[in-house]
């Protein structure tokens, strides 16, 4: 039977560009959806509106809450479940070795690696993620635990072990051999890879290609990735890395990766062009399903590449701030074309919630210095947290709106729950310009947004916990 869900409604109709967003905003205060027998959207309008057909459904009344997409994180780090906060690390480099590395690497104790999973999932529903793509364990028995519990709960994910064949002292349990590397990369493939469904069409569960970033792979190590990928991108595998991230000049990820490969740009040792003089060497990464997290100090080549393959950015202000990395260009990054979707990057981000990392987002753009800087539009940031983060897992066709015949994952959220929103919404100035109000509505909204105000949530119109 249907189910009606009653609430007020905010969604980006339609595929629109994020410069786009404002005009595809959808704002209904007395809203209906409706979720069909097939967990799909089957109205999405006035309640006054709702087809007779659906006169017999059962109602879930939430008039006095919100009815939002589920929110899309784009890059997260499983192995990280518990080092948010990391201290005595320094900048992104430092942070790896002294902090991350030796916390992943207990991982390798399949109890802890299963405690993990389960907080891990606990802690997406919790943020109300229904898709996340996520950056993997090394240890095939954690990313076995993920994948079962993600499955367990019902969420949507897409994830796969953290490749790395070279590293320092602290990163040596993590590293493997460059047959071992491209041998368990298959084995998570044939095993996970749509395995709840067998079709990449309607499953949850799919896996990515992770090399964890460049100056932990050899040129080797690229290759060969590139030839597996080759090999199995039509069957919808991803790929997903980092790209850009911190540039301290002499000792910045950006200046050693190019330093170490003699490449003209970064994004070149995804793109197959990894030898000395950006010299073809492989097969390209890049693609309609690749995610690369950061790209805060990209060249416009590199920004123009991206958008030419279809390639995604995950835009991680919150891990940006804690690292010292900077501030990715929004204007800039914008006008090339390039998507852009939100990540949390737990642990670099201490913030499992997408709307903090949409909040975050805000707060930086607008201080960017002189003509760069930009107040971003409300609809702009919940582009970024559904809707583009949809569209970087090319998966837009299935969720990340509203529109009739689209999976219904979406979250309620009730104001009530969390005292300090609720008094905003309802006491807050309102505009007379109804779409002007209907903006500063969802602006606080998205900024008041806490665990506490997520009262459901639901993928496929199943609710999850």
């Amino acid at each position: 039977m249907s189910n009606v869900h009653l609430g007020h409604i905010f969604h980006l109709a339609g595929s629109p560009k994020v410069t786009e967003a404002a005009r595809a905003l959808v704002s209904i205060p007395d809203g209906a959806l409706v979720v069909d027998d097939d967990g799909k959207v089957g109205y999405c309008g006035e309640k006054s509106g709702l087809p007779v057909e659906y006169a017999a459904a059962t109602v879930h009344d939430h008039s006095s809450g919100f009815l939002l997409p589920g929110f899309v994180d784009t890059h997260v780090h499983f192995p990280q479940t518990y080092a948010y906060d990391a201290y005595g690390g320094g900048q992104l480099l430092e942070w790896l070795t002294l902090c991350m590395f030796p916390s992943e690497s207990r991982f390798a104790d399949p109890e802890f690696a299963q405690q993990a999973a389960v907080d891990f999932c606990d802690r997406r529903v919790e943020a109300g993620t229904t898709a996340a793509m996520v950056f993997g364990s090394a240890f095939p028995h954690a990313q076995d635990a993920l994948f079962t519990e993600t499955q367990k709960r019902g969420l949507r994910v897409v994830a796969g072990r953290g490749i790395q064949t070279v590293g320092g002292d602290t990163a040596t349990p993590l590293v493997t051999s460059e047959e071992d590397a491209i041998r368990l990369a298959r084995e998570e493939i044939d095993k996970w890879h749509a395995a709840d469904t067998g079709d990449v069409d309607t499953a949850l569960l799919h896996v990515a290609i992770v090399p964890r970033f460049s100056l932990s792979v050899t040129p080797e190590t690229l290759e060969n990735l590139g030839d597996l990928y080759d090999e199995v991108r039509d069957l919808g595998v991803y790929v997903h890395s980092h790209l850009n991230e911190n540039n301290r000049p002499g000792t910045g990820e950006v200046d050693m990766t190019k330093e170490n490969y003699q490449v003209n740009s970064y994004l070149d040792t995804y793109d197959g062009k990894f030898l000395p003089g950006s010299t073809p060497g492989g097969k390209s990464l890049l693609g309609r399903r690749t995610i690369l997290a950061h790209s805060v100090h990209c060249q416009d080549r590199e920004l123009a590449r991206m958008a030419e393959t279809g390639t995604s950015i995950s835009h991680c202000p919150i891990s940006q701030l804690f690292l010292g990395s900077g501030t990715m260009p929004w204007k800039r990054t914008v006008a090339s074309g390039v998507n852009i979707s939100a990540g949390s990057d737990v642990g670099g981000g201490d913030e499992y919630l997408i709307p903090r990392v949409l909040g975050d987002a805000f707060k930086q753009h607008i201080t960017e210095p002189g003509d760069a800087g930009v107040s971003m539009h409300p609809a702009e940031m919940l582009f970024l947290g559904t809707l583009g983060g949809a569209r970087a897992l090319d998966m837009e066709n299935r969720f990340g709106n509203f529109d009739v015949g689209k999976e219904a994952d979406f979250v309620v959220i009730e104001p009530g729950r969390t005292p300090k929103l609720d008094a905003a919404l309802k006491r807050g100035h309102r505009s007379e310009d109804p779409e002007l109000a209907r903006d500063q509505t969802l602006f606080g909204l998205l900024m008041g947004i806490r665990e506490t105000s997520i009262a459901e949530v639901y993928v496929q119109g199943r609710r999850v916990t």
